[in-house]
């Protein structure tokens, strides 16, 4: 089988397999999960295979498959290459492990069908966007991505979902248009939306916008170049979470089912990544002011993110403001690797490791609190206090992702920490390009911005290890205030079925498994998808356990305990009769939503255009008017008749004449006029109604066809 066939089955393996599930699900919930699981299965399988390809053989990929004929520019491609490769079995493997746990997690949970239908669905779109090999197939599969995943936040169909749900397709949506907006920019300025090929025109005379500083380009094409950029990072910046367009994470996530929010974490976030780092490697690569801007959305979602988690009290939207704040990380990741340039190997395998790495952190510690909230139906930390006391599967496994993510030595997220932290010091130390002179954006490339950012970067990373305390304390340490349910705790043990700590049991294992291996594991899938970021690779291997690298890891620890031990313990937590409890201290009224989006996007702005609109109707309607009164006035009309027409005054004449004869008096002029009126009106009605304009647009479709067959 050629590459170009390998690549469309596993492409269409899912969306088929949506439809077999559908199908089983109609003769037995058996035969649904197991289909569920063979489809997710032999996905894992395939892309297995072709990683182990890459990896053994560092292949350079199967060749561009073009799979629907169009316009040149606006074809569907699709490739894989090391990262593609990469990410595609992290989506495979996610997928079927979410598989193993959602077959007890909805043992109790109605519609079942509908949603493993549309999981799966999601399964083909997003392996469709990490295969897409130019901007116009990752937009197609984005946004079927988007609508499918839609039906996982309204799942539990309460009104918190609902609403939820509601916001998540807003967001996606205005994002899509936003991003459709940039590719029609690009098509226009390059003649092709192909990610290989945009990096090879950037600096053709019809693209002399992206040329680097100096080189002759015109101010106007630049800021062009500059509006598609924004335009794409806006729409994939939505999906990804990015800090005020983030809006939909806190709220879709506890209101999903614990696997939805898994994937809606663990990858669909890294589709929204995908599509930037596609955008700032093959268009801003060495661009000063979009690294630059980059970076200071990443460090804004970093730290808004840690803040907002650090604050929350409920299990699962701790989790959801933690994957704002890792987003920030990845995005700060992006960001030096477009400022260090042709230097840029540390700050791109961090990057792409960080990515990894979260996509497995968020699977373990969702699919954790999924058990949590299986067996209580809660996910107020004061409710489930207590409860994996225990539990001590259940407590190694979230011990596992939580001190992954809090970047603790031995475990995969140092590894892909200490190489952000190195590449911010490698740039602090002048490695990179010249940073910008003039200009507002020059302060946000200088020493003094780089310095803020090393500090910022310890203080998230502090504030990840406090919240992940909080959480850990809070279920598997502390006891429950009321005695007799912890006792109810206490005593319902762990009961999780094969399938679930399958689930749980391998992805926690491999996190402490890849830290360890950080040089043999770590470091080769660095290399294997570092090109995709415009990355050359590294001179030498980073020490990660020597002295100067685990000072940062240190550094964090430190801001972690005090964070922990002072603001969490001290004013995040309050006094009552019955001992200490969490109390959510972020004022209600920051919440953005409720603040800004939902009175501006919903109430201000269709009051605004809707008044603009009516008033811009009946403008003409107006002049209309005014000019019949005054410079067109209307003049009296010779024998106008006062109602009817002529034919109603004759009819009526004429009966009236007859009736005149035989002695009756009758006004048949008036009552024929009244007919008239009546039906002028109700003509008037029908023709101006929808219901008549699709009936004569049917009409006029049949017509057609009775031509056309004719």
């Amino acid at each position: 089988m050629s590459g170009d066939s390998v690549l469309l089955a596993l492409l269409a393996l899912p969306f088929a397999g949506a439809f077999a599930c559908l199908w089983a699900g109609r003769k037995s919930e058996n035969g649904r999960n197991l289909a569920a699981l063979a489809v997710t299965g032999a996905e894992f399988l395939g892309f297995l295979i072709l990683f182990i390809l890459f990896f053994a053989w560092r292949q350079d990929g199967f060749r561009q498959m073009h799979i629907f004929w169009g316009d040149a520019g606006m074809r569907m491609y699709l490739c894989l290459d090391g990262f593609r490769a990469v990410y595609c079995l992290i989506a495979s493997f996610l997928w079927l492990m979410t598989a193993l746990f959602s077959e007890e997690y909805f043992e109790h949970v109605r519609k079942k069908d509908r949603y493993y239908f549309f999981w799966l669905l999601t399964l083909g779109a997003t392996i469709g966007v990490f295969l897409s090999a130019n901007l116009f197939t990752t937009f197609l599969f984005f946004e079927i991505m988007s609508l499918a995943s839609w039906v996982w936040v309204a799942q539990e169909e309460t009104a918190e979902a609902l609403r939820a749900a509601d916001t998540y397709l807003a967001v996606a949506m205005i994002g899509g248009l936003v991003m459709l907006m940039g590719l029609f920019l690009l098509y226009d300025m390059f003649g092709t939306m192909n990610i290989s090929e945009l990096g090879r025109r950037i600096i053709s005379p019809r693209a002399a916008s992206a040329m680097p500083a100096g080189e002759g380009q015109g101010s106007m094409s630049r800021a062009r170049l500059y509006a598609a950029g924004g335009c794409l990072f806006f729409g994939f910046g939505a999906k990804a979470g990015v800090f005020l367009l983030h809006i939909w994470l806190p709220k879709a996530h506890p209101a999903a089912p614990a696997p939805a929010s898994a994937l809606l974490s663990g990858i669909l976030t890294k589709t929204g990544i995908y599509g930037i780092i596609a955008v700032s490697a093959s268009l801003f690569l060495y661009d000063g002011r979009w690294g630059a801007f980059v970076l200071a959305a990443g460090v804004l979602t970093m730290v808004t993110g840690a803040i907002l988690a650090l604050f929350s009290v409920d299990l699962k939207r701790t989790l959801a403001c933690s994957s704002v704040s890792q987003i920030g990380f990845i995005l700060l990741g992006i960001g030096m690797t477009v400022l260090l340039g042709r230097d840029n190997g540390l700050a791109a395998r961090g990057t792409l490791l960080h990515m990894v790495n979260h996509s497995l952190f968020k699977l373990v510690l969702f699919l954790a609190a999924g058990a949590v909230y299986m067996k209580l139906h809660r996910l107020d930390l004061n409710e489930i206090r207590g409860y994996g006391r225990r539990k001590p599967f259940l407590k190694a496994v979230f011990a596992s992702g939580a001190l992954g993510i809090a970047g603790i030595p031995l475990f995969s997220g140092y590894v892909s920490k200490t190489l952000l932290h190195e590449a911010i010091l490698e740039y602090r130390a002048g490695g990179g390009m010249t940073p910008l002179s003039g200009g507002a954006l020059a302060f946000f490339t200088s020493e003094t911005w780089l310095g803020a950012v090393e500090w910022l970067f310890l203080f998230s990373g502090g504030c990840t290890l406090a919240y992940m305390l909080k959480l850990y304390a809070a279920i598997f340490v502390e006891k429950n205030m009321d005695e007799k349910l912890q006792e109810q705790y206490d005593a319902m043990g762990e009961t999780l079925r094969l399938g679930s700590r399958i689930a749980l049991g391998v992805s926690a294992a491999l996190i402490p498994a890849m830290g360890i291996l950080a040089h043999p594991v770590m470091d080769s899938l660095a290399a294997l998808g570092e090109g995709f970021l415009g990355s050359s690779g590294v001179e030498e291997q980073v020490p990660y356990f020597s002295i100067e690298s685990l000072q940062g890891a240190f550094l964090t620890v430190g801001i972690g305990l005090v964070l922990y031990f002072g603001p969490v313990r001290m004013f995040l937590m309050k006094k009552t009769e019955s001992g200490r409890i969490y109390v959510n201290r972020w004022p209600a009224w920051l919440d953005l939503e409720n603040l800004v989006y939902r009175p501006v996007l919903l109430t201000a702005l269709p009051l605004f255009f809707g008044t603009l609109c009516r008033a811009l109707d009946r403008l003409p309607d107006g002049l209309i008017v005014l000019l019949r009164r005054t410079v067109y006035k209307d003049s009296p009309i010779p024998h106008e008749l006062e109602e009817g027409n002529a034919l109603t005054h004759a009819a009526g004449s004429f009966v009236d004449g007859v009736g005149a004869v035989f002695h009756r008096k009758t006004d048949y002029k008036h009552k024929f006029a009244l007919l008239y009126e009546d039906f002028s009106e109700n003509s008037t009605l029908i023709g101006r109604s929808l219901s008549f304009g699709l009936f004569m647009a049917c009409l006029g479709l049949i017509l057609m066809l009775v031509y056309l067959l004719v």
